[in-house]
């Protein structure tokens, strides 16, 4: 049974969705329109009966608070230390997809006593160059634009799936529930807000402010990093590069599978995860 619950961390509530019993595995989603609820339903499922599986909406997303200031990496991931030391949770399995990867390899790398193992899926923090070079600048500069899209995808589930084709290897292989979730999630009058926050502070002139390339060998912990095959967002040569450089890393490469991989193939991730857990 999946239950919610919800601490406070620096003066804000976090929301969380909690389920099963065994060793503690911690899911952080990523951005855009996002939240536990959006990304991990498929895994919470399918690990809950031998794992107890903790999935926070990160600060700003879902039902958790949206206080003021800058959303960069390093913030989520003191909100997130703190979330598990309110809980008494470490050290845990890491789980992050896309910020919430980058948010992951942060808090392993600033509490390493919290993290026993961490994988990243498609995460952000791997490189610098935006994939749509200054294009994608400009974007996120000009936040009224994301603002109108979201108006307009709170008004069709047309558009919400359509939108989802950029993420995912094949649209018409998602399942309709994961179009259904992003579609109640956007309906949400705060939804965009926490990921235009990201963007103000982590989208910059020069690329993605912050990026770990210069720190993979400081992270002590067993890492397995999965990345989809056509991930559109972050090249496979930025795992494959990570991977290397991480003392005790790996990594598996999903085929047929985009940015989502939660979504898209999730019994392959709990799959994985549960590899991670065994062989660490």
């Amino acid at each position: 049974m999946v239950t919610d619950g919800a601490v406070t961390v620096d003066g804000s509530r976090i929301h969380y969705r909690d389920a099963g019993d065994g060793p503690p595995v911690v899911l952080l989603h990523g951005g855009i329109i996002d939240a536990a609820e959006v990304s991990w339903p498929p895994v919470i499922e399918r690990l809950a009966p031998d794992c107890r599986v903790v999935a926070p909406d990160l600060l700003g997303y879902g039902d958790s608070d949206l206080p003021p200031g800058p959303y960069s990496i390093p913030r989520h991931a003191g909100v997130v230390a703190g979330f598990l030391d309110e809980l008494d949770l470490g050290p845990v399995t890491l789980v992050g997809l896309s910020v919430g990867g980058g948010v992951a390899i942060q808090v392993a790398l600033d509490r390493p006593d919290l993290v026993d193992r961490l994988v990243p899926i498609d995460a952000y923090g791997l490189g610098r160059d935006l994939p749509n070079g200054r294009l994608s600048y400009l974007l996120a500069r000009v936040q009224l634009l994301n603002k109108l899209a979201i108006a307009a995808f709170r008004r069709s589930r047309r558009l919400t799936r359509a939108s989802l084709a950029g993420l995912v290897y094949d649209l018409d292989s998602l399942p309709a529930a994961a179009v259904d979730a992003v579609y109640r999630e956007v309906q949400r009058p705060t939804a965009g807000a926490a990921f235009r926050r990201f963007r103000d502070a982590e989208v910059t002139f020069e690329g993605y402010r912050t990026t770990f390339t210069d720190r993979f060998g400081e992270l002590s912990m067993p890492t397995r990093f999965l990345h989809g095959a056509h991930d559109g967002l972050f090249p496979t040569a930025w795992a494959r590069r990570a991977a290397k450089r991480v003392p005790d890393g790996d990594l598996v490469v999903l085929d047929d599978c985009g940015h989502w991989a939660p979504r898209e193939k999730p019994a392959a991730v709990v799959a994985h995860v549960r590899s991670a857990i065994s062989d660490a």
